[in-house]
């Protein structure tokens, strides 16, 4: 039976989780953007660019429009960030050290996650405005598509612990992570992971063809929060693809915080570069490959993982 550490323990373990993962995104972010342009690299200057970044929007003032939802307008991006911070809490950093440890803690994981939608599409319909209703809508076609592909390849990873306990799901990876058992799951995750936190290519709510989409009304503090809620939610993101597939804290030599904090940094990291390296989709391609590609893929996934254990 595992022994857990101080609730107040992991509580400053999943905050100073949220603020660092924020952090490094925006710099890696911000580190890939100037490579892929070609631009010289100052890491002061790229090291400096968040605190430059929040000091000017919390100089600007917030943007108006006719007849808002206020109240929902506010309470988006908290509802945002509140899952994301829901979804980091029930990642272990190591044997004990979790803030919960529900025995359904990969439905509690999957709750989190369709529930995001309710957060976006809040955020994209309270200005009353028509670009921010579109990519809410956007977002709405975007989220149908990508869950079913999402629950099969976290189901996977739940096959070999037979629980959906995460610790139980990462104490099953000792002898043999996830990721060698089921090869197609982490990238299925990952694309996944990048339509849940509409970075980079499957950035479809907040495009820059409906120019800024759900943001497009946001100026000042509220784009500043609706900015850090979807990073963190991109840290949970990249937090439970190292618990499910990459071993979690298990690894030789370093401690397992460590372990979980590295790989969880390298997934972080792909998917900063896979938002430069590729091109936007459609909305239209991404709901036609994820009912067509994704969801066969991760079905095969699940009787790949199945015959393994067998």
């Amino acid at each position: 039976m595992n022994t857990y550490a101080a609730p107040e323990i992991a509580l400053l373990a999943v905050a100073v989780a949220v603020v660092a993962g924020v952090y490094v995104i925006a710099v890696a972010d911000r580190m890939v953007e100037q490579v892929v342009a070609g631009d010289r690299v100052r890491v002061a200057a790229v090291l400096a660019a968040p605190a430059r970044r929040v000091a000017l929007l919390l100089s600007q003032s917030r943007t108006t429009t006719e007849r808002p939802d206020g109240g929902g307008w506010a309470l988006a991006p908290a509802l945002l960030a509140g899952l994301a911070v829901f979804a980091l809490a029930l990642v272990p950093l190591g044997p004990g050290l979790v803030v919960a440890d529900p025995d359904t803690g990969f439905v509690a994981f999957s709750a989190a996650i369709a529930f995001v939608m309710i957060a976006v599409f809040l955020h994209g319909w309270s200005p009353n405005s028509t670009l921010p209703l579109i990519g809410a809508y956007r977002y709405g076609a975007q989220a149908l598509s990508f869950q079913i592909p999402f629950l099969l390849a976290m189901l996977a990873t739940a096959l070999p612990a037979e629980s959906l306990s995460i610790v139980r799901i990462v104490e099953a990876q000792e002898p043999l992570w996830n990721v060698v058992r089921q090869p197609l799951g982490l990238p299925i995750y990952l694309i996944v992971g990048l339509a849940v936190s509409f970075w980079g290519p499957l950035n479809l709510p907040d495009g820059l063809d409906l120019a800024g989409g759900t943001s497009v009304e946001d100026a000042g503090v509220a784009r500043l929060l609706w900015a850090l809620a979807r990073s963190t939610m991109l840290v949970a993101v990249a937090a439970m693809g190292a618990a499910g597939f990459l071993g979690g804290w298990y690894g030789p030599l370093l401690p397992g915080p460590v372990w979980v904090i590295l790989k969880t940094l390298i997934l972080l990291s792909v998917i900063v570069i896979a938002g430069h390296v590729f091109a936007r989709v459609r909305i239209e391609s991404f709901v036609i490959v994820s009912w067509v590609i994704l969801i066969p893929l991760a079905l095969l996934n699940i009787f790949v993982s199945g015959a393994f254990l067998l």
